[in-house]
Order: structure tokens, then sequence, then C-alpha cells
């Protein structure tokens, strides 16, 4: 009977109580996610090639 009540209550929540966003305030959150990860994707990019070059650069000095 918990597990009856339980499921219940959930669905009275997510139907009356959650406000979902509306359509265009989902695709504004959507696109800044993307323009997001790219910038962060990019940054770690940059950092991974510097650190690549500066790497070999150091090992050439002693090899």
């Amino acid at each position: 009977m918990k597990i009856a009540n339980y499921f219940k209550e959930v669905y009275t929540e997510l139907v009356h109580k959650v406000s979902w966003p509306s359509w265009s305030e989902l695709q504004g959150s959507a696109t800044v996610v993307m323009v997001a990860s790219v910038i962060i994707a990019l940054g770690i990019f940059v950092m991974d090639f510097v650190f690549r070059h500066f790497m070999t650069f150091v090992y050439n000095m002693f090899y």
C-alpha cells in the first residue's frame, strides 16, 4: 500500500506542482549549454596542444 501511495503522490506532484519550462525556454537553455560545451572543449584542446608541444620541447632538450 505504501508503494502505491508513493507513486500516486509522485504523479500528483509532477502533474500539478512542477512548473515545466516552455519550449522557447528549453531551446534557449539547450543553446547556452551547447555553446558553453564548445567553448570549454576548445579551451581544453588549446591547453593540451600547448602542453604537448612544451613537453616535446623539454624532452628534445634532454635526448
